[in-house]
């Protein structure tokens, strides 16, 4: 390409370099210095000290799926254990809507006023399409939320609820270390996470509605066969009646459930989380089945079958994660899974021969 500027007969004529620019970067601006990453001793000396911030860091080096990350945290769990076991872990279920996050705001601040402290855990699940979550129950518990006594962590589902309920299971411990008495861990109600929860607390609390259709059919839906206390919402107004009638309906309800193995016949009372109604009679409730239980040696027989259970959880997620990492197998999938959609293969069959190549890799 010419340039005429740099012809002879315009020797005369000189052209500017222009106006220096200056740089992008802040020269006031100080390097941040990189956080460090504590050690596992460094972990559980905060956490049994009580310091939320480090309390929440561990429950993030938990939740990462980086390999470095879980043998810290595997290690921190283990030296959490011995400070762990002296809470009352209560679940909360119930259908979106039904008002769990304001009902445990309530339910939160009255069990606070009693002294101790308070862990709210909340299973929020990802979004199928999006892989996201809103992770949005904390600003509905506007008053535990600024409590000094309470913790609120969220967790997304992220596809693996499995996965999350270990993972709250180890945050469970952890909270506990940390001084907290009384932990609450809350779930959608849309079914699966609802086993997950049931297994890992001392007392489920499922949150109905009145007026929403048929109130029986959640027996339909088998969830009522795990609550050791039901309670419906929205008791206020023009909506007693219809409470009521929805308690009434759900008491001859469980007539047609065999006694659950503590012995305990569960309740159905009423109330309104908006406006504070019935709050005490639910938590004398929850006071007079653990006490029952604790007496009649059920607390203790639950929390050591639900640690078999979570044994066993582990041992299939570990073994399922390991078949999945495998690259051999990441390799045959892909055709297996083609030589099913073309007919050549039935599902079983070529589950059957990943197994076979897999437990030969293992040999």
């Amino acid at each position: 390409m010419e340039h005429p500027e740099n012809d002879a007969e315009y020797k005369g004529l000189a052209v500017n370099a222009g106006v220096e620019q200056p740089s992008t970067i802040n020269p006031y601006l100080k390097p941040r210095p990189r956080r460090h990453l504590m050690t596992a001793g460094e972990y559980v000396e905060g956490i049994v000290k009580g310091n939320i911030t480090v309390l929440s860091q561990a429950v993030t080096l938990i939740e990462s799926v980086r390999p470095e990350h879980e043998a810290i945290a595997q290690e921190v769990i283990e030296k959490c254990l011995p400070y762990s076991g002296r809470s009352v872990r209560i679940g909360i279920s119930g259908v979106p809507g039904a008002g769990k996050s304001t009902s445990i705001d309530v339910f939160g601040i009255h069990v606070l006023e009693k002294g101790g402290k308070l862990a709210v855990l909340a299973i929020d699940p990802s979004s199928e399409r999006s892989k996201g979550s809103i992770l949005g129950d904390k600003t509905r518990m506007e008053k535990l939320a600024v409590h000094p006594n309470s913790f609120i962590r969220p967790s997304p589902t992220a596809g693996s609820l499995g996965g999350v309920a270990r993972k709250t299971r180890e945050t469970i411990v952890l909270c506990e270390a940390a001084g907290f008495d009384k932990i609450f861990i809350e779930t959608v109600g849309v079914g699966q996470s609802e086993t997950a929860v049931h297994s890992m607390v001392d007392f489920f609390l499922l949150i109905q509605l009145a007026g929403t259709g048929d109130e029986l059919q959640g027996i339909k839906r088998g969830i009522m066969e795990m609550a050791d206390g039901i309670i419906i919402n929205k008791a206020d107004g023009s909506n007693i009646d219809k409470a009521n009638l929805a308690a009434t309906q759900f008491r001859n309800a469980l007539h047609l459930f065999p006694t659950p193995e503590s012995g305990w016949t569960p309740k159905v009372l009423t109330y309104s989380g908006f406006y504070g109604i019935g709050i005490k009679e639910i938590w004398d409730m929850v006071d007079e089945y653990i006490a029952f239980v604790k007496e009649n040696g059920y607390f203790d027989y639950r929390r050591n079958e639900q640690s078999k259970y979570w044994m066993y959880e582990t041992i299939n997620e570990h073994l399922r994660s390991s078949f999945y990492h495998n690259n051999t197998i990441a390799e045959m999938l892909q055709q297996r899974e083609n030589d099913v959609l073309d007919g050549k293969l039935t599902s079983f069959v070529a589950a059957k021969q990943l197994l076979d190549e897999y437990f030969k890799l293992l040999k």
